[in-house]
């Protein structure tokens, strides 16, 4: 079964389950009604009977709260179940080549990093916008940052994760749809920041004392009632208890603000941490962050559990009356808060932890699912030989397969590529199919090739430059700043350089002397790297230097028309077109 009909399957699927949980909800609805209107119709004929009238009563509403809560229950299940056919519907326009309903990460642009805006990472029509899958905010920031990273560290525990990840199907789509229900994500930050800055209030022996003071109650109102104490001996008591909770009353209503807005947060965040709990992972990375939700003794699902019913106890003062009562008699806020204190110092410092599994997760479904849709594509085999890139069937990812031209290339470690070739004739294409293969790779992702093998290595690129008005820096100063940024780079780490026409803003004279000067220096620091150009003269480093090879795109004018074959051959290229095609357009 081909992907689309797996998605397309999927759909037949959740639709019988969209159907009876439909039915379901009609049917808890005319029971809800019929249980009104029986206890109705039995209040009215035992009117008289105040026992039966009462019990009838009572009958309706604890029948009337338990549908309540399956009906809501229910009703959940049917916005997931909504949700996964649009997730399934989304991927099967994904596959036939609209990724545009997807976010295209336009917020994650920065003109200065190391290759994100030559290649195209962020915007409409990215990569970002192909792989992004994210359901959480926090997972989607993390899928940017990781595609941003350039961290070529554990390649293997990455691929690991992704292949484990990308065969749970079930649970990445259930997942995400629980993701997506999710309200007020942007509450997330200054929630934990507010709790994970608590300073506790209550002190040890005041839970004790509101025990005490709790049974000491009882006994007070048990005076009372016998008539031993008077009604003044009483309010005293009451007072007391109130003055007692007064004296924290400032720090008391802070601690509640926080938590209401914590157990909002928590109650939609539950599934989700049990859905990875409940999951049996096999690779070492994904079970390294699901077991940051394992505590020494407790889930933590359980211990939000815990944390949820204490903010509940806490919240019961929110009923002036019972709020009165309960704290004249029991201190009950103070010994509410002294639980809530003692959670959040046994889990304080996990909040991030538990948090930031979750992002996780989420960025990681992403990933995973580009490896589930593109089963044409192939992991990297890596390698320590003396080659960064060894790729067979090699193309762009973004480009339609049945559009695709694919190429092999070998790119040698410490080894520079000068690319000649006409305008139009694919050069471009090709160090951005390069450079996203590098970025997929490292990301831990499979490639668009038929196969290849990969030396891990950071990236940087220059490709666009652009000038800049408001700071009134010149586009050739703006080119320099960036050669000079990559200069930088790599003195202190390995790279992979891909460079498009260096020196663009000077002469013709000026611009070959200083590109060959540049390139001369990128090969003396032991950098491996394409360049591609329409200087020819450059193409001489490559008799002066063994590191240096040229390949070239070709066209050809055809009967009057002008033709690409979009293959990368070794030599220079012979054949420019600008000015034909000055003449075909009647330009001159």
């Amino acid at each position: 079964m081909n992907r689309e009909q797996t998605y397309r399957s999927r759909i037949e699927k959740f639709e019988l389950i969209k159907k009876q949980l439909k039915s379901k909800l009609l049917q808890i609805s005319l029971i809800r009604l019929s249980i009104f209107l029986v206890c109705a119709v039995g209040i009215y004929f035992f009117w008289s009977d105040t026992l039966a009238v009462v019990g009838l009563m009572l009958l309706f509403i604890v029948s009337f709260i338990f549908l309540i809560r399956i009906y809501a229950s229910q009703k959940r299940a049917l916005q997931k179940a909504k949700l996964v056919i649009k997730i399934n519907k989304d991927e099967i326009k994904a596959l036939q080549g609209d990724s545009k309903l997807f976010k295209n990460g336009e917020q994650y642009k920065d003109a200065k990093h190391a290759f994100a805006e030559d290649i195209d990472l962020f915007g409409d029509h990215s990569f970002f916008q192909f792989v992004n899958r994210s359901g959480l905010i926090h997972g989607e920031q993390l899928l940017a940052n990781i595609l941003k990273s350039n961290d070529c560290k554990n390649l293997d525990l990455k691929q690991e994760a992704v292949k484990d990840l990308s065969e749970r199907l079930d649970f990445r789509q259930s997942f995400t749809a629980e993701a997506q229900m999710l309200e007020k994500q942007e509450d997330l930050n200054p929630v934990l920041k507010n709790l994970i800055q608590h300073k506790a209030f209550v002190p040890k022996f005041m839970y004790g004392l509101s025990l005490i003071f709790s049974v000491l109650s009882l006994g007070v109102i048990a005076l009372y009632a016998m008539e031993i104490i008077s009604e003044m001996q009483l309010l005293l008591w009451i007072f007391l208890g109130l003055g007692i909770t007064g004296g924290f009353l400032k720090k008391i209503n802070k601690l509640s603000q926080t938590t209401a807005r914590a157990q909002e947060l928590f109650r939609q965040y539950h599934k989700l941490i049990s859905a990875i709990e409940n999951e049996e992972f096999t690779s070492e990375l994904l079970l390294e962050y699901k077991n940051k939700l394992s505590g020494n003794t407790i889930k933590v699902s359980r211990a939000i559990e815990a944390f949820s019913r204490y903010i509940d106890a806490l919240e019961q003062r929110q009923n002036l009356m019972v709020g009165f009562v309960l704290n004249a008699l029991s201190l009950w806020d103070i010994r509410q808060c002294y639980k809530i204190e003692k959670w959040l110092n046994n889990h304080q410092e996990d909040l991030e932890a538990w948090f930031e599994t979750l992002s996780f997760f989420d960025a990681y479904n992403s990933l995973a699912n580009l490896s589930f849709n593109q089963t044409h594509f192939c992991y990297p085999e890596l390698t320590e030989q003396n080659v960064v890139l060894d790729c067979k069937s090699a193309t762009h990812p973004l480009i339609p397969s049945k559009e695709a031209v694919v190429n092999d290339f070998k790119i040698h470690n410490e080894s520079f590529l000068i690319i000649t070739g006409a305008n139009m004739a694919g050069k471009s294409t090709f160090l951005r199919t390069v450079s996203l293969m590098i970025v997929m790779a490292n990301s831990g992702l499979p490639v668009c090739a038929q196969k290849c093998l990969y030396k891990p290595t950071k990236l940087i690129t220059s490709m666009r430059t652009t000038d800049s008005l408001s700071s009134e820096a010149s586009y050739f100063f703006s080119e320099l700043s960036r050669l000079k940024t990559i200069v930088e780079h790599i003195h202190n780490d390995n790279y992979f350089i891909v460079l498009d026409e260096i020196l663009k803003g000077t002469n013709s004279h000026d611009k070959a002397k200083g590109s060959k000067q540049f390139v001369e220096r990128l090969v003396k620091s032991q950098s491996t790297g394409i360049i591609a150009t329409h200087d020819l003269s450059l193409c001489s480093l490559a008799d002066e230097l063994n590191e240096v090879s040229n390949y070239y795109f070709d066209a050809e004018i055809i009967e009057g028309e002008l033709h690409f074959d979009y293959k990368f051959k070794k030599g220079i290229c012979q054949n420019m077109n600008a000015s034909f095609l000055l003449k075909k357009m009647g330009i001159v």
